[in-house]
């Protein structure tokens, strides 16, 4: 168990390199296309697709990293009133929804990219539109693997608040 654990930190900080690359070149590009259009008037086609392209792979890639960290909006007052053997129910059923929809996200992901890989982007002849598909079934597997490490661990939901927010007293 210590080993996958461990090959999903490794996964989460590629993730987090492939999104935070993305970012960076997504800030250096939109204004690279705003000087050329308004300050040369010689707009170029590409920084805006471009722009689009990285900020779904930073979307799909971003979520999965939240995911893992617990990170995503929960709603936790159903999971904070129960105990016991109906707490652990309630996370394997929200687990297994998640491993549903992600899977979900790999098969019909896949299954898109196929169907659009010999289009290309208008914009850029040699890029196929598949490769803008990508990140849904490789988001959705990645999460995937993120749920088996969380149903593996027992770790369901993010761990509840400590003492530091507790009420203060006034004695």
């Amino acid at each position: 168990m210590l080993s996958y654990v461990r090959a999903m930190d490794g996964l989460q900080r590629l993730c987090m390199i492939v999104a935070g690359a993305c970012l960076v070149v997504i800030t250096l590009i939109i204004p690279y296309g705003v000087f050329m259009r308004y300050v040369l008037s010689t707009a170029s086609s590409w920084p805006e697709p471009m722009a689009v392209i990285l900020m779904i792979w930073f979307s799909f890639l971003s979520a999965a990293i939240c995911y893992r960290e617990n990170l995503h909006i929960a709603v936790n007052v159903l999971p904070a009133m129960l105990t016991g053997t109906a707490r652990t129910a309630l996370g394997w059923v929200i687990e297994l929804c998640m491993a549903g929809t992600n899977l979900f996200m790999l098969i019909y992901g896949t299954k898109l990219v196929q169907t659009t890989w010999y289009q290309s982007v208008a914009e850029f002849p040699g890029l196929s539109v598949g490769i803008t598909y990508l990140p849904i079934p490789i988001g959705g597997l990645v999460t995937t693997l993120f749920v088996i490490e969380r149903l593996w661990t027992g770790k369901l939901f993010a761990d509840p608040p400590g003492d530091e927010l507790a009420p203060i007293s006034t004695e």
